[in-house]
């Protein structure tokens, strides 16, 4: 009977304990990391930095002519050592930091809050950071295409640091935070079609106005130095954006296949669209257009990545391979302003193509979201969200771009002399050519 009678007293006690641990709210567990998630988000962060660097530098280099090669190949590495040290220091504290509807705050200088143990949703805060470095290391390497050949090494420094820290941040504090304003008005971007590829393509029409024509443009032909560089920095390219889009879930997860499933068919949709228009007007496809009709695609894609289907992704693949070619062609030449490797007219056009495109296909199916997401679930005021987001990108980049350059021409002037820019930079800014 004592046996029995501890035996329910333990029993009792046991109980207890257990109900007032179940009483215990969830929100007081500790977070934690998914190591599959975070396996995924950095071999993401690899994926996107692979874009860049040999990426976009190759995809460059073959455009460029032979003189010219080292330079712009010099910019794209030049550019991932910079931004890398600029966000460590203050463009992460700025873009993720609590602030205003502008602009972060600035507690998070050289990173002095990241600790080893900092948790970001599921995954580690030190890989959300890099992650996210990836993408500030790529958008003002964009902007370099566009003037390609005459922008002075010293000068593409300044202009890079003061862009990625006053332009690329609080913008990506605008669209991606907690009370930025464009989060708060609902503004879809879910990789960076405003963030990434609106800011690069305006702010590289602006430099490419401001900086001037090539010398001899549309008088001399500017012939590309090798379009197997271009073809393989492409295809990094491509391969390299299942990391910035799937990646962008932040997760292993089923919005990450699907956005994964979304991007290959919408590079492929407007690769064969660009191709069969210039095959229609000029008469023969070329390699050039279809590896840049892929590269339009990709853009066009990114910010719809997360929020539609494989149909939708053919339809924006398609609409951004027609457009981006009639922008880097027909539009270019009607309008006479000299983007050199057609900056604008794939990223800024292909972004706002995509940005627009969002609001009609976004969709309840694909995020889970209990309310209508874009147009086709009737919601379309969705796209006039869109089109506002697409026109305070433009107007904060545009002016903001135009301001620093003005300040760096006046300082150490943006353009080479016209003797360096006849005989290639490689040689007169790096002493170095390729033989």
């Amino acid at each position: 009977m004592l046996r029995l009678g501890l035996r329910r007293g333990l029993t009792g006690i046991i109980a207890a304990l257990a109900g007032t641990l179940a009483a215990v709210p969830a929100l007081a567990q500790e977070p934690t990391i998914d190591s599959g998630a975070t396996a995924w988000m950095m071999t993401s962060t690899a994926l996107v930095l692979l874009m860049t660097i040999p990426g976009l530098a190759l995809f460059y280099a073959g455009m460029v002519r032979k003189m010219n090669v080292l330079a712009i190949v010099m910019q794209s590495f030049a550019i991932c050592c910079l931004v890398t040290i600029l966000w460590m220091v203050v463009g992460y504290s700025i873009a993720f930091s609590e602030g205003t509807a502008f602009f972060g705050g600035l507690s998070n200088l050289f990173l002095k809050n990241l600790e080893v143990g900092s948790v970001s949703g599921s995954i580690p805060e030190s890989v959300f950071m890099i992650f996210q470095m990836t993408f500030a290391i790529i958008t003002p390497a964009l902007i370099t295409g566009a003037f390609a050949d005459r922008m002075k090494f010293s000068a593409m420094l300044i202009f890079i640091s003061a862009w990625s820290v006053l332009i690329y941040a609080p913008l990506t504090h605008m669209v991606w935070a907690g009370g930025g304003l464009m989060f708060d008005w609902g503004v879809l971007d879910f990789a960076g079609g405003t963030v990434v590829h609106i800011s690069s393509g305006v702010s590289g029409l602006v430099a490419a106005l401001m900086i001037g024509k090539r010398n001899g443009y549309r008088k001399i032909p500017f012939v590309p130095h090798n379009l197997v560089y271009t073809v393989i920095g492409g295809s990094m390219l491509w391969v390299g954006w299942f990391g910035f889009n799937a990646g962008s879930a932040l997760a292993a997860s089923p919005n990450a296949g699907m956005a994964m499933v979304v991007t290959q068919i919408a590079a492929a949709a407007a690769a064969l669209a660009w191709m069969f228009c210039e095959w229609g007007a000029k008469g023969q496809p070329s390699i050039l257009g279809i590896v840049s009709g892929a590269v339009a695609g990709l853009v066009g894609i990114t910010p719809a990545s997360g929020f539609v289907d494989p149909t939708a992704a053919l339809v924006i693949g398609a609409a951004a391979g027609v457009g981006c070619f009639l922008a880097s062609t027909a539009i270019k030449n009607a309008l006479g302003y000299d983007d050199a490797l057609d900056a604008f007219g794939v990223h800024g056009v292909g972004g706002t193509i995509g940005a627009i495109l969002t609001g009609v296909f976004a969709t309840m199916a694909v995020t889970g979201a209990s309310d209508p997401v874009g147009m086709i679930d009737g919601n379309a005021g969705q796209i006039l969200t869109q089109i506002l987001g697409v026109v305070t990108t433009v107007v904060f980049v545009g002016i903001g771009t135009a301001v620093i350059l003005k300040v760096v021409d006046l300082t150490v002037g943006l353009r080479v002399s016209e003797e360096v820019e006849r005989d290639g930079l490689d040689l007169a800014l790096h002493g170095e050519a390729v033989q």
